[in-house]
């Protein structure tokens, strides 16, 4: 396949991505049921990001045109690709450029998110049986000539054991963060409210820390995420926050709640699911400098930064860990 059929082939899936077709209809829900973290929402959220903001072909053309992406790699490599599971087609980014590129891949896809993606790879093979030449599936990635793999800061260790000797991506844990200056609106606030619970909170992109001007006012805040109070309806998230509140209470420390989530002074610019860190800031200018420098940050949400409500939706060349997947697999 050509690059403009490759192109084309993934605004058909996109256009299906978006359609009420029942075998499709049908697999939304079993990932759903297959993962007590990914709900309905959530599912149907990850699925139009994609379909909106990756497989269109005007941005899809833009983005191959920025690396001279070739009809055909001169020699086509596999790539070997680990996934990870936290929120709901975490991983098509990855499949997306290397589909995208030419080369082939085998991929490794996370228990907890291996239904969306082997129901679209299949839904691939019908329109085009060559892609079987291209994508496939193993629980063990062996004989590959690079590797993409995500996971946590422990599995990383052993991928830059196993692939280190390989051209290779290797990506660990990241979080993101807020600045706010107190002069944000309702609107503002509602939005952020999305970027910190959005998925549970479990994405690279979700905030988990708040930069704050001394004094403060965080009755408007502790209002604007009063909309997912709903999470209470889902057993895991619950016992998560009651956990999250006994630490505070037992260790007579300050913390502030709504009774959804619990807003804790806290260093860590990581948090656990139902708590949001946050810090005071004295100067914002140093302050941005510091963050700017800090590898553990994937997205910085504030005025001049990636606005309110957008850390969850990212674009083509929004790539995780800062690292060009497409300039990797084109260098290949």
């Amino acid at each position: 396949m050509d690059l403009q059929q490759r192109i084309n082939l993934m605004v058909q899936l996109g256009k299906f991505m978006l359609s009420d077709d029942a075998e499709w209809l049908k697999a939304k829900d079993k990932a759903v049921k297959s993962n007590a973290w990914f709900t309905e929402d959530f599912v149907n959220f990850s699925v139009t990001n994609i379909a909106n903001k990756f497989l269109q072909a005007d941005a899809l053309t833009n983005w191959t045109n920025n690396y001279a992406v070739k009809n055909v790699p001169t020699v086509p490599k596999n790539i070997g690709v680990v996934m990870a599971g936290n929120i709901p087609l975490v991983g098509f980014h990855d499949f997306l450029c290397v589909f995208i590129s030419g080369h082939q891949q085998t991929i490794k896809a996370s228990s907890k998110d291996a239904v969306l993606l082997k129901f679209l790879v299949q839904k691939l093979y019908e329109w085009e049986i060559t892609i079987q030449n291209f994508v496939s599936f193993a629980e063990n990635l062996k004989n590959c000539d690079a590797y993409i793999a995500t996971g946590s800061n422990n599995s990383s260790r052993y991928f830059d054991y196993y692939f280190g000797k390989f051209p290779n991506v290797i990506r660990r844990n990241r979080t993101s963060v807020a600045v706010l200056d107190g002069t944000e609106s309702a609107e503002a606030l509602d939005k952020l409210s999305d970027d910190i619970q959005l998925y549970f909170g479990l994405g690279c992109r979700n905030v988990t820390k708040l930069y704050l001007p001394k004094n403060y006012d965080f009755v408007p805040l502790l209002n604007a995420l009063r909309k997912y109070n709903y999470y209470f309806l889902y057993h895991k998230y619950k016992h998560n926050y009651d956990y999250q509140l006994a630490i505070q209470m037992m260790g007579n420390k300050f913390y502030m709640t709504n009774e959804s989530v619990v807003l804790a002074e806290n260093e860590s610019i990581f948090s656990p699911v139902s708590q949001v860190n946050y810090n005071y800031y004295d100067d914002k200018a140093v302050l941005i400098e510091t963050l700017q420098q800090n590898i553990d940050i994937q997205c910085i949400v504030g005025k001049g930064f990636i606005e309110f409500g957008k850390a969850q939706q990212p674009l083509l060349a929004d790539y995780a860990d800062g690292v060009d997947t497409m300039a990797f697999l084109v260098a290949l």
